[in-house]
This record gives structure tokens, C-alpha cells and sequence, in this order.
């Protein structure tokens, strides 16, 4: 098995992951709330960390909880933890053997805080640290690259969002999205096509903003990781502090700009690239303004609502980066100088 089977795992993974995981999910939070946390500090690295800021946009915004994202070497390097009360102190990890993400769940519970983990490693040492263990049951990821443990972890920040806040509707909406996978799965060729064009691609900057903030980030780190592009992300509103600068006609820029709140800001942002600056525009999105401005354009979803958007967007991006490895003539599975799990402290 390899990199794109398990791109193609997803639909089935995130459909499995609801399935059997759904009342576990319930039972956490129904405990959790007895302890009557009042933010949550995350700790994650790589991709994890990449889904970490998709939690806090959602948890922000649909739970009104506070998130904080850990610096971790505070708790390992420097041994000057913070102080965590009413903190909920969450660890994502794939493999939960990353000893600097266990110091700061371990380090969580040492000052009498509720602590959850979200691994696809249940008898993990991440797990073994945790009050609460909520297993992403991705299955074996062989490919070095994270595809299908990078949306389970998605899948289950949501799923634990939606039995927080007890909105069945929400529930429903999140029944979905495996569909919306299958959906954007299904402009494989068209995406192997686009990707072609790519083949003399040295860098580029990838902008998203509000929930897809974490896709541009997850995007970047596949270019990187699969294509050794240098691929720097943004914010929309941080691109143009400054970052704009650097793009010039053919500039390679691709945006993340699904339907939602933050569409009109990215819109304004794409007319400004298109008219002033002419790079070459890569757009993700399902609004016909954005895609009618792009050289390459990517549709998703039509009826996706925003908050899962950055499930499913995340998809494309995978096999764009999966095929401009191949395209560059680079191996897919064991991308240069890195291993599946990394210990860092």
C-alpha cells in the first residue's frame, strides 16, 4: 500500500471513525464537563499541530472555548511549564511516542488537570499519560507523509466539538462529509493533469484563512515534505501585511477560499493578486468569483458548509503534492531524510 491508497482510505476512514467512535466521543465530553475546564491548551507537532489550529477556530468558535497552542520545549528543554488551571491539556500525536507531547499531557495531570489524547496509537505513551484516550482508528499509515491520520484527527476534534455543544443538526452535517471526499476524489486525473504544470515549481505561498488556515498549513508541509518546494503559508490578512511583496507575473499562489465568512476577504484578496500582481493562481473553492479569477481551478463541494470545509479541501492538496512528486521524479513514500515517527523533545 501507499501514499495515494491511503489518500483514497479517507472516505472510508473518516465513515468508520464516526461509526464506531461516536459514543466514545459522548462519554468523554459528558465527563469532561463535570470538570469544568474553561480553555484548552494543545500540544501537537508537524501535522498534528496543523490540526491543532483547526481546533482552535472550531472549539472557538462553536464552543466559545479558548485554545492555546503549547510550546512544548517549555515542559522538556526548559523544564518552566506554565501554570494549566482550567486548562483541558489535549496531545495529538499519530504515533503518541513523541516525548515532548507526553511531557506536556504528563505535566497536564501532574497539576490536577483533565487530560485527553488523540492518537491512532491507543496503547501509545501519549495514551498511557491521558485520563482520556479518543482513538482516530486510521489503520497502519505507511506512507511517511500523513494523509488519513491528518483528517481522522480533523474528524475527531469535530466530532468532539459537535458533542460539546449537543447539536444533533451538527451531527448530521458531519455525517456528510465522507461524501464530500468521494466527491473531490473523483477529479483525481483532472488533478494529476493540473499538477504537470508544476514540474519546474521551486516556491510558492499557500494562503487560507479562518477554519482553512490549517490547510494552508497542512498543504505547505505536504510541498515541502513530498516535493522539497519551498511552499510558505498565510493567513489572507498576513499576506498582505507585507508578504504580498514578493509575487510577481507567474508567481505560483494557491489559495483556499471555500464558501463562508471569511470568502469575501479571500475574494478581495484574489482580485487584488489577479489584477495587480498576475501570479499563477491555483484556487480551491466552490464559489464561481473565486474559481473564474484562477489559472488552475480545483471546484469543491457545493453545499459543504465551512466548518468542515478544511476535511475536505485538504484532499486535492494530498494528491496535487502526491502527483507533482511523481511528476519531479521523487519517491512518494520515503520522502529524503525523513522517518514515519519523529522524537523530538
Amino acid at each position: 500500500m501507499g501514499l495515494r491508497e491511503e489518500i483514497y482510505q479517507q472516505t472510508q476512514v473518516l465513515k468508520d471513525l464516526i461509526d464506531a467512535q461516536w459514543p466514545r466521543v459522548v462519554e468523554i465530553t459528558a465527563k469532561l464537563k463535570q470538570t469544568d475546564f474553561q480553555f484548552a491548551f494543545l500540544a501537537a507537532r508537524g501535522t498534528s499541530d496543523n490540526a491543532a489550529r483547526y481546533a482552535k477556530y472550531l472549539w472557538g468558535s462553536h464552543n466559545q472555548l479558548p485554545v492555546a497552542l503549547a510550546a512544548p520545549s517549555l515542559f522538556s528543554l526548559y523544564q518552566l511549564p506554565p501554570k494549566l488551571k482550567g486548562a483541558l491539556v489535549v496531545g495529538i500525536s499519530q504515533s503518541g511516542q513523541s516525548p515532548d507531547i507526553v511531557n506536556v499531557v504528563a505535566e497536564g495531570k501532574r497539576q490536577g488537570q483533565p487530560t485527553l489524547a488523540i492518537t491512532n496509537a491507543a496503547d501509545s505513551p501519549l495514551a498511557e499519560a491521558a485520563d482520556f484516550v479518543l482513538d482516530i482508528q486510521a489503520g497502519e499509515e505507511l506512507a511517511v507523509a500523513a494523509t488519513k491520520t491528518y483528517t481522522a484527527q480533523l474528524m475527531a476534534l469535530a466530532m468532539l466539538s459537535v458533542a460539546m455543544s449537543g447539536d444533533d443538526s451538527a451531527l448530521a452535517v458531519l455525517k456528510e462529509v465522507p461524501g464530500y471526499v468521494g466527491e473531490v476524489l473523483a477529479s483525481d486525473t483532472a488533478i494529476q493533469q493540473m499538477a504537470e504544470r508544476y514540474y519546474y515549481m521551486k516556491q510558492c505561498v499557500v494562503i487560507g484563512r479562518g477554519y482553512n488556515y490549517s490547510t494552508a498549513f497542512e498543504w505547505s508541509l505536504k510541498l515541502k515534505e513530498l516535493t522539497y518546494v519551498v511552499a510558505e503559508p498565510y493567513s489572507s490578512a498576513d499576506f498582505m501585511h507585507g508578504p504580498i511583496a514578493i509575487v510577481e507575473r507567474g508567481f505560483p499562489v494557491m489559495v483556499v477560499a471555500p464558501d463562508g465568512k471569511v470568502f469575501p476577504e479571500l475574494l478581495s484578496v484574489l482580485e487584488t493578486l489577479h489584477e495587480k500582481h498576475q501570479p499563477n493562481l491555483l484556487v480551491l473553492s466552490n464559489r464561481t468569483e473565486a474559481l473564474s479569477l484562477a489559472d488552475i481551478k480545483i471546484p469543491l463541494p457545493q453545499d459543504m458548509p465551512e466548518w468542515v470545509s478544511p476535511l475536505v479541501s485538504i484532499i486535492p492538496a494530498q494528491l496535487f503534492s502526491y502527483y507533482l512528486t511523481k511528476v519531479k521524479g521523487l519517491d512518494t513514500e520515503k520522502p529524503r531524510g525523513l522517518q514515519k515517527v519523529t522524537h523530538t523533545r
